[in-house]
């Protein structure tokens, strides 16, 4: 008798500790949701608790994968079913400005999560900052929150911002690779324009000309890169980008339109050792 009380005291005490470490209001496939990611910050109003999260679990200046959660305050579950749009705002001292940024869409194979990206063109200051307005729909009722994000400068450059020879003012954000090898990596750039203050379209039909250099090492490029042009699927512009060796590496871009005319960008030579637009990366 003293032996299966003793059982039953074993199972108690271990049901009990079970409950207590998978409870903390989330069920375990909520909790699996967020396997890759790190929460960034929460955005609240009287009903709902939003939570954006990224691989980093911060933003930066340029191209930033963002997936969100909605919690409701009062049942603590998270919303299955919303319709979001989200509005990245730049408050400058004089005026303010968006910035390019997807559609937000549930995420595959989840539950809870939603995703999208947003590209930051310009990073905060003591003066100026971004904000995040998170409009979304839950069974036909609307609801909105919004908060102040914070959106530090990039390392490296990651993002180019540069009027063209059109007249138009364009937007160039690498979004790949995040990690680059010594190999021929996939590269992903995504190109936009603005047309209003608040409106920057993805640009359909150009081409992006790449041209890694190594100004350490007498500014020596690489074999084997294909420049990027664009996906149907996606929108965004991919190619090959060839990186020989581990260091810094400035990859020298040119934009070019439909009619293959360069809008912005040189060609490398011995006289012209850098594009007037490019990215950074070192690893």
């Amino acid at each position: 008798m003293k032996f299966q009380l003793k059982n039953i005291a074993l199972l108690l005490i271990t049901a009990i500790t079970f409950s207590s470490c998978t409870n903390d209001n989330e069920t375990p496939f909520v909790a699996n949701e967020l396997q890759g990611i790190t929460k960034i910050q929460e955005i609240t109003n009287d009903t709902h608790i939003v939570e954006l999260y990224s691989a980093t679990g911060s933003l930066q200046q340029g191209y930033n994968a963002i997936s969100l959660r909605i919690k409701n305050k009062i049942t603590n579950a998270y919303e299955k079913n919303a319709t979001i749009i989200w509005a990245p705002l730049m408050q400058m001292t004089t005026k303010s400005h968006a910035c390019p940024y997807s559609a937000v869409a549930k995420t595959v194979g989840k539950e809870t999560l939603y995703n999208g990206y947003i590209v930051f063109q310009m990073a905060e200051n003591t003066m100026e900052h971004w904000s995040l307005t998170v409009n979304y729909t839950i069974n036909g009722v609307a609801f909105t929150a919004n908060k102040q994000i914070s959106v530090p400068a990039s390392a490296k450059q990651r993002v180019t911002t540069f009027t063209g020879t059109d007249g138009t003012k364009y937007i160039v954000a690498l979004i790949d690779p995040v990690t680059p090898k010594v190999a021929t990596n996939d590269m992903t750039v995504g190109v936009f324009k603005m047309e209003t203050m608040l409106l920057f379209p993805v640009v359909d039909g150009f081409k992006v000309k790449i041209d890694p250099r190594m100004p350490s090492m007498s500014n020596h490029g690489s074999p084997n890169n294909i420049d990027l042009t664009q996906s149907i699927a996606d929108k965004l512009y991919h190619g090959k980008l060839s990186l020989t060796m581990t260091g810094y590496w400035k990859i020298n871009l040119q934009l070019l339109n439909a009619n293959n005319e360069v809008l912005k960008g040189e060609a490398i030579t011995d006289l012209v050792p850098a594009s007037s637009i490019y990215f950074e990366v070192e690893f």
